[in-house]
């Protein structure tokens, strides 16, 4: 995976999961801030409703004004918002919240406004309206209690258990809280008791509704929605993207299927398909150059076959005015030779278009390149008689001289080299062969005309000859390098031209590494 990619592959999901944080923080407190106004007026009213509809709650109440702070005044007096007005008006009950707690506010029996303090609501609203239902409870006589105690827990929204079981009693702080104070609040299973000592020494628990909850399942199943669907949106937006990448690739492909062999896939670096358009770029471009030589192959092929079916044609003509026995044999000997060419040609093809399409499946084996290299500079010898055709190898080469090659086909590139060499040579070739631990190197040298520097590239080019080579003598059919650069590319290899500083010649080079590429153990 290319770095630039995974940067910024990185950079985006964690800039994603950033904004999905900040996203579920403001929804979070957002909707907690709401659920929490609504929440506490809807846990006070209860209590804040008994107060209204008393006629004298100050009066009746007066222990609130020490403990609560609590107060009876007109809706003027009240340093409040005209939107807190307003609702009091409508005749609900409203929580402000401040720097010392919450207020309670709510409209009274005579129109006046009643303020209730508490510093930590859930607790001194339960406290206070334990304290309401023991005062009652107490002023009610024993036949009266029942009645009281059904009205209580009803308009408080309390529930109101009488402790008869010692099991059901809380620790020992708790109990002397009670003793102490008449009423103590503590929590079991996260809700809110209050444990309330009436005048006979009864003991009584009131139970309260569950306390505000931030983590309510409602607030997590809307984060994990906004959450999934942000992540959604993004998953989108990044399948889109790809989708149009690929849309692109699927369309150069079409191209190409209708013969625009020149068709490419245009992509920036680092994203998700640069090296799947790279690798089909690639492809193309092989795809283009095998039609291209396929192309070409077809038309050198077809005017190389002129001249020799032509020379076959009119040597069967001649036969038939053949005179003589010696007569007739020439002719048979010339048609023989065109054949011999015939298939000389068809070998050269046949070995160029598999080199070429791919190439044969070399299985490199350990081998003496200076043994080939005697070895060709032996045969062509003996093909070449007039000629003084050379090895060089210096000792050190002789110590290194096993190599990772196929020996049929190097043995075929440095003798198609010889064999050109010795074409244009006046009287001598030289072969040099250098090997040292990580390359091998082997130069051909003539010392013929040479080749311009202009025409180096283009004598590696399939069917193409310089102009001074086409005829037979000096022969060829313009394959035999193409094969040696193939062959050579097939081992990781490279063939080129210069020219020889000791002959005066072309030198041709042929360089491949010693050995080959350990793959990686899976």
């Amino acid at each position: 995976m290319p770095l630039k990619f995974f940067l910024k592959l990185y950079a985006r999901l964690a800039g994603l999961t950033a904004l999905v944080i900040m996203l579920c923080i403001v929804l979070f407190y957002g909707i907690n801030s709401v659920r929490s106004q609504f929440w506490h007026e809807r846990f006070s009213e209860p209590l804040m409703r008994w107060l209204a509809d008393s006629p004298s709650p100050e009066i009746r109440y007066h222990w609130l004004g020490s403990q609560y702070d609590f107060r009876v005044a007109r809706a003027g007096e009240l340093s409040v918002s005209s939107i807190v007005r307003e609702r009091l008006g409508y005749g609900q009950v409203v929580a402000v919240e401040g720097s010392l707690g919450y207020r309670f506010l709510v409209t009274g029996f005579h129109g006046e406004a009643l303020q209730l303090r508490a510093a930590q609501p859930y607790r001194d609203i339960a406290v206070a309206s334990a304290q309401i239902l023991r005062v009652h409870l107490d002023a009610a006589t024993p036949s009266e209690r029942k009645g009281a105690a059904e009205r209580l827990t009803k308009g408080l929204n309390v529930g109101l258990q009488r402790v008869q079981d010692l099991t059901a009693l809380p620790d020992d702080e708790v109990l002397e809280r009670v003793y102490s104070q008449g009423s103590a609040f503590y929590r079991s299973n996260g809700e809110g008791r209050v444990l309330v000592q009436m005048s006979d020494g009864e003991l009584v628990q009131v139970t309260l509704p569950a306390p505000f909850n931030p983590w309510a399942w409602p607030v997590i199943l809307l984060l994990l929605v906004v959450s999934g669907s942000v992540l959604a949106l993004a998953l989108i937006l990044v399948l889109r993207d790809l989708d149009s990448k690929l849309r692109k690739v699927e369309s150069v492909a079409v191209r190409i299927a209708r013969g625009e062999m020149g068709a490419r896939v245009e992509a920036d670096e680092g994203t998700i398909v640069s090296r799947l358009a790279a690798a089909f770029n690639g492809m193309a471009e092989h795809i283009q150059r095998l039609v291209n030589v396929q192309r070409e192959m077809i038309h050198a092929v077809s005017h190389e076959l002129r001249t020799p079916v032509a020379r076959i044609r009119f040597g069967v003509q001649m036969i038939e005015d053949c005179q003589g026995q010696e007569a007739l044999q020439k002719q048979l000997d010339g048609i023989d030779g065109d054949i011999q060419e015939l298939d000389e040609l068809i070998d050269e093809i046949l070995t160029y278009a598999r080199l070429e399409q791919g190439g044969p499946v070399f299985s490199l084996e350990e081998a003496s390149v200076t043994d080939i290299v005697r070895q060709v500079v032996g045969e062509q010898q003996l093909v070449r008689p007039a000629l003084s055709i050379e090895g060089e190898i210096d000792e050190a080469t002789e110590h290194l001289a096993l190599a990772d090659v196929e020996p049929r086909y190097i043995h075929r590139a440095i003798q198609n080299l010889v064999g050109n060499a010795g074409r244009y040579a006046s009287g001598r070739v030289l072969v040099r062969c250098h090997i040292d631990e990580d390359h091998c190197r082997i130069d051909v040298e003539d010392d013929g005309p040479g080749i311009p520097e202009d025409e180096w590239e283009k004598v590696f080019t399939a069917f193409s000859r310089l102009d001074d080579s086409r005829t037979r003598t000096s022969g060829g059919y313009g394959l035999g390098l193409s094969i040696v650069r193939r062959i050579l590319y097939w081992h990781n290899g490279q063939a080129f031209v210069s020219r020889s500083d000791s002959l005066g010649g072309a030198r041709f080079s042929l360089v491949w590494p010693r050995k080959k590429p350990i793959e990686p153990s899976l």
